[in-house]
């Protein structure tokens, strides 16, 4: 059966209803014109006449097999049509483009196109999409700097490099020292102060007299207060520019052959530590360190050996500097430089509150000891919070529109909930951390700031609890971030308390070192099976007796490999 025209341009329209479906990208303007085929059969001289619009957006070869189905069109014009087709299309697309170009050449010729802005926009698209017209990839200073650094760490001028961060780290410390005197100084003269006016309150002063004077110790602190911060913010931003330009500086020096001055120099190297004023006792007191070490094999079929240890330690002990013992100084400080720019990360976890900043608990313990040196590779620990304030802004905008929307296509929406969104766009939920990272600290790289709420301290803690699932997360990200030393509260708290009893201590301990063993074994599908050192650190003020029973414990929760002792027959 063959097809008349009439019905064929019925079954155009249709065919124009299908492309309307699809609009046309860009400015590009549409035209339609009709594609005519002529065919005979037999006796009868058939007409096919199809209407296309133009640029043609679909592929030729499904429109000729739709036209061949849906006109019931004879086998024996199947090739030819096509060819006819696709002639049709390239010689129709050809002048649509030939056209095109003559109206912007005549833009061109005639002025109203500015021929300068057209050839930067021409480079400027050739740069972006052709590799051979691309500018080649800059590294940035920072990159710079990293591989200067990492050279010299590794070379025999290492011992420069510590001692001149040493003898910086000493002039910071005196010029907290100066600060915390002064602070302490104005204090006092407040205190004194305020016991006079105390004393006549009643007699010859009145409350607002005392409100007054309170208002201008407050502010004189304040002043205080920001002219240290200043001047502290001052000194690092000079040390670091002064370390940064010196590196740099020896590092050509030693580049240089015939510079042998250099070499010599670092070969009779001195120990030129400065001793450190221990102003106001200024020195962090130690407990007796309590410490097992374990190596297990984790693993189905091919096992990994990795290394665990559990200290009695106070988290920020990995931090601070040790100035009181100046042998070993050289060696933490060593050991850490060496692998800042490797793949032998060390980590450690924080447990603070959803609010992100440096005001109180360990948050400002962690920020005082950051700001007690200065970070020569990175920025500053209030900047990398401000950094991380913004990014957890946007995110939470996001998370909220998203969140609204939901809600809103619910009919009973939990109104409560989205409140609480709204009301908290700045602060982080349980189980959510932040990073942050540091070239300046004792024997850490970076720190995650994990987030937990006050359930952490109840009895009912489970796997799927959100600090949990943080410490999940976590390593997962030391596994993608060849962080292969990581410290972990074990007790998910920084300081004991009185709820806190031998029996919460012993379910929290083992369902913490199961979670963690889980988590190690999801880890050779994350990273292949890399050995890495897991620290579960317990608070100070835990007993000794309570030390050795979660000692006991490890060993029967991993798999932890025996010793073999050989003996000789004779």
């Amino acid at each position: 059966m063959f097809v008349c025209e009439t019905d064929l341009f019925r079954l155009c329209l249709t065919r124009n209803k299908l492309k309307r479906m699809k609009p046309n990208k860009g400015k590009t303007l549409t035209r339609e014109r009709d594609y005519v085929y002529k065919f005979s059969a037999g006796n009868e001289d058939m007409v096919l006449t199809v209407p296309l619009k133009f640029p043609v957006q679909e592929n030729i070869n499904h429109l000729h097999g739709r036209l061949m189905a849906l006109h019931n069109l004879p086998c024996f014009i199947e090739n030819d049509l096509k060819q006819s087709l696709s002639k049709f299309v390239e010689e129709e697309t050809i002048k649509d483009y030939d056209r095109e170009a003559e109206v912007a050449l005549e833009a061109v010729k005639s002025g109203k196109v500015d021929i300068n802005q057209l050839a930067d926009t021409w480079a400027k698209a050739y740069k972006e999409t052709t590799l051979e017209h691309a500018k080649p990839e800059e590294t940035s200073w920072d990159e710079d700097f990293a591989d200067v650094y990492h050279d010299l760490i590794h070379s025999p001028a290492s011992e420069m490099l510590l001692n001149l961060e040493h003898n910086y780290f000493v002039s910071i410390s005196e010029l907290i020292s100066e600060r915390d005197v002064e602070l302490k100084k104005l204090r006092e003269r407040q205190g004194a102060e305020m016991d006079k006016v105390m004393q006549e309150l009643g007699k010859s002063l009145t409350d607002q007299d005392v409100n007054s004077l309170a208002a201008q110790h407050f502010e004189s602190q304040q002043d205080l207060e920001n002219k240290w911060t200043n001047e502290l913010k001052q000194t690092t931003a000079i040390q670091k520019q002064e370390y940064q330009e010196w590196v740099i500086k020896l590092h050509q020096d030693l580049k240089n052959p015939n510079n042998s001055s250099v070499s010599d120099e670092i070969k009779v190297q001195p120990s030129q530590l400065r001793e450190s004023v221990e102003g106001n006792g200024r020195i962090y007191e130690e407990q007796r360190l309590l410490e097992e070490s374990f190596t297990i094999h984790l693993g189905a079929q091919l096992k990994t050996m990795h290394n665990l240890r559990l200290l009695r330690a106070d988290m920020l002990d990995f931090c601070k500097h040790k100035r009181n013992h100046r042998s070993g100084v050289k060696l933490h400080r060593l050991q850490t430089a060496m692998s800042l720019y490797s793949t032998s990360l060390c980590g450690l976890v924080l447990l603070v509150d959803n609010r992100i900043s440096s005001y109180s608990g360990i948050k400002r313990d962690f920020a005082t000891v950051c700001q007690e040196c200065t970070d020569f590779h990175f920025p500053g620990i209030q900047e990398q919070l401000e950094i991380v304030q913004k990014v957890v802004l946007k995110a939470r905008a996001q998370r909220s529109s998203k969140t609204k929307r939901h809600h809103e296509n619910k009919i009973n929406g939990n109104e409560d909930k989205l409140k609480n969104i709204e009301r908290n766009q700045s602060n982080i939920l349980p189980g959510e951390f932040y990073i942050t990272r540091h070239s300046n600290l004792s024997e850490i790289h970076v720190a995650f700031h994990l987030c937990v709420d006050d359930n952490v301290r109840s009895v009912n803690v489970t796997a799927r609890d959100p600090a949990i699932m943080g410490l999940r997360n976590i390593l997962k990200v030391c596994c993608t971030h060849d962080i292969t030393t990581i410290s972990i509260p074990l007790l998910l708290v920084h300081e004991m308390s009185e709820e806190m009893t031998i029996p919460w201590c012993l379910k929290r301990a083992e369902l913490v070192f199961k979670c963690v063993k889980g988590f190690m074994m999801e880890m050779a599908s994350w990273d292949g099976g890399i050995s890495r050192t897991v620290q579960f650190l317990v608070p100070q003020t835990i007993s000794e007796e309570m030390f050795y029973q979660l000692s006991n414990m490890l060993p029967q929760i991993f798999r932890v490999s025996s010793t073999l002792t050989l003996t000789s027959k004779h």
